[in-house]
């Protein structure tokens, strides 16, 4: 699967549906794959988020994705896809990597389910379809 930066920064600084989906992970239930571009970006958004809410820390979950998540090279799309273009770097990882869902909050990237035959769900039904 791939895990939108919502998603990703939901599950660590503030639990539910999304935080189970970091557990299933961490335990071996679950691939996460990621490029690059992912990462830094979950990177940049963590660092912010830390000094927002500093009784809570990204580091150590980041420096463990960096260390177990399954990083992939991937060609970009030819040609944007989502309403905001920055959302596309998610859909060009789950079809360069063959993952089937990505799991994600984020409207534009919902409203482009099925492309290409990628599942774009919420952390909701994620859990509900994949967890439960």
């Amino acid at each position: 699967m791939v895990l939108d930066t919502n998603v990703l920064m939901s599950g660590i600084f503030f639990g539910g549906p999304p935080h189970l989906i970091l557990e299933a992970w961490r335990s071996g239930r679950l691939a996460l794959v990621l490029t690059p571009e992912i990462f830094e970006e979950y990177w940049l958004v963590g660092l912010r988020l830390n000094e927002k809410y500093p009784r809570v820390d990204a580091n150590p979950f980041l420096a463990l994705i960096a260390a177990n998540g399954e990083l992939v090279s991937v060609p970009e799309l030819t040609v944007p896809v989502c309403e905001d273009p920055s959302d596309d770097k998610f859909l060009a990882c789950a079809i360069g990597a063959k993952a089937p869902t990505i799991v994600s909050g984020d409207s534009h990237l919902l409203h482009v389910d099925g492309f290409q035959g990628v599942q774009i769900l919420t952390p909701r039904l994620f859990v509900d379809d994949y967890l439960v």
